[in-house]
């Protein structure tokens, strides 16, 4: 299989700074994240923190992460959240060799991080959250189908808000592969298309009363 276009850009940089072996080697980790997040967290931690990336001639941090490893700021913040979480909380997982012992993914760190710091959250579900996370290595998807709206609970106006755009994009998106589609009859198409179409009116009435 091809290698993907930033993988390739990636590797091309991890060659080009050969000669600064911590520089290249965040790149080479940026390669393997998928397979090692820990790895990557910790040389971005130490990077933020020593400052580095001033000297690789970058204007912030954030843009280094951006520019020259190809990570949004959203990840690259709960990777290192997600590390010194557990550096703080369950340094044992850091150990793990993620063979004899599997590691839980970043994002189910991140989402226990944010449970053991949410105000007010059930001291019985989150550790049960902490269990899932640390022990079991629950998938995230199914930690969060769980646990969120008994740790991160919203309001009913909330609730509708949120029901009220995923409906929008469900709707929105159907209408449209109705619009290509010949796999359903083109008549069926277009009354589920009108039907569709009602929907969709209809939320954005209630989103304009509701302004």
């Amino acid at each position: 299989m091809d290698r993907t276009k930033i993988d390739r850009e990636l590797a091309d940089a991890e060659e080009v700074n050969a000669g600064d072996p911590e520089r290249a080697e965040l790149l080479a980790r940026a390669r393997r994240f998928k397979n090692s997040w820990i790895e990557l967290a910790e040389g971005l931690t130490q990077v933020r923190k020593n400052g580095r990336w001033k000297r690789w001639g970058h204007e912030s941090f954030e843009e280094y992460a951006k520019k020259e490893l190809h990570l949004r700021q959203e990840t690259v913040d709960k990777l290192t959240g997600s590390f010194l979480f557990l550096q703080k909380r369950a340094p044992e997982v850091l150990q793990r060799d993620g063979v004899s012992a599997s590691i839980p993914s970043y994002q189910s760190v991140d989402f226990l991080r944010r449970a053991e710091s949410q105000e007010g959250a059930p001291e019985e579900a989150v550790e049960a959250v902490r269990k899932r996370v640390i022990e079991d290595n629950a998938p995230h998807a199914s930690i969060v189908r769980q646990y969120a709206d008994t740790v991160f609970p919203i309001n009913e106006s909330e609730k509708k808000q949120r029901d009220a755009a995923g409906l929008k994009n469900v709707a929105t998106r159907l209408r449209e592969l109705l619009g290509e589609t010949r796999a359903v009859p083109k008549k069926l198409a277009i009354d589920v298309s009108s039907s569709l179409e009602r929907l969709l009116e209809a939320l954005d009435a209630a989103a304009e009363r509701a302004a």
